[in-house]
């Protein structure tokens, strides 16, 4: 049994139907399950737009996307919406966080979405979230609107966020874009404490190479195409 969580054969993106814009141009590459990858390129290479094909967010052109054995290219909206809430965890530069919202009821999210009170082992979702707040630093913010936290503490509460469903997954678009260089190696050391203590399998999309250069393997796009 293949020990890869994601599979990638032969990745076309094509925006636009006269003229078309050919932004990733027959990407072939293997993930394997608690690998740390780092994506680069320059802007406009693709590396955004592979990210959102990986997490179910936009659709190929050609080629597949198989991940943990399922095509999710075959799945119909509901279904890749089903597929990509319990099994991916997603991490922006801008947190994407509520602001009316403490920073519990942000982590707790993902899981009102799924509408389960309990996960499949009898964990309360509070607790988890809770759990999950104390595992970035953050139990005594909890009920801290999120408004009030620092640009470094979001992204704590988004990183939390990202693992309260138990994801398979977590995908990280340019996480430390806007912060601090003190900061940012805080947020690489949580997340790759995260990557080893819970073998989640991280994909981090960045223009800083110095990060990517610490990840266990750097996928570089350049041109639509996978350098070699």
């Amino acid at each position: 049994m293949s020990d890869n969580i994601i599979d990638v054969k032969d990745l076309v993106k094509v925006y636009g139907s006269e003229v078309g814009n050919k932004v990733l141009r027959g990407l072939s590459f293997q993930i394997k399950k608690g690998e740390f990858i780092s994506i680069i390129g320059p802007s406009g290479s693709g590396k955004s737009t592979l990210l959102n094909i990986l997490g179910a967010l936009d659709s190929p052109t050609n080629g597949k996307v198989m991940i943990k054995g399922e095509e999710i290219g075959s799945l119909s909206d509901s279904k890749q919406a089903n597929f990509r809430n319990r099994n991916m965890g997603f991490v922006f530069q801008f947190h994407h966080l509520l602001p009316e919202f403490t920073a519990l009821e942000n982590v707790l999210i993902p899981s009102w979405i799924m509408d389960n009170k309990q996960s499949k082992e009898g964990e309360s979702n509070l607790q988890r979230a809770r759990q999950l707040l104390s595992l970035v630093g953050l139990s005594v913010f909890e009920d801290k609107i999120i408004t009030k936290l620092s640009g470094g503490q979001k992204q704590r509460v988004a990183i939390a966020r990202s693992l309260m469903n138990k994801p398979g997954i977590v995908y990280a678009d340019e996480p430390t874009g806007n912060l601090d260089s003190e900061t940012t190696d805080k947020i690489y050391e949580l997340l790759r404490d995260i990557n080893k203590e819970l073998n989640t399998t991280f994909i981090l999309v960045t223009h800083d190479r110095y990060l990517a250069a610490r990840a266990d393997r750097t996928i570089e796009i350049v041109d639509g195409k996978i350098r070699v």
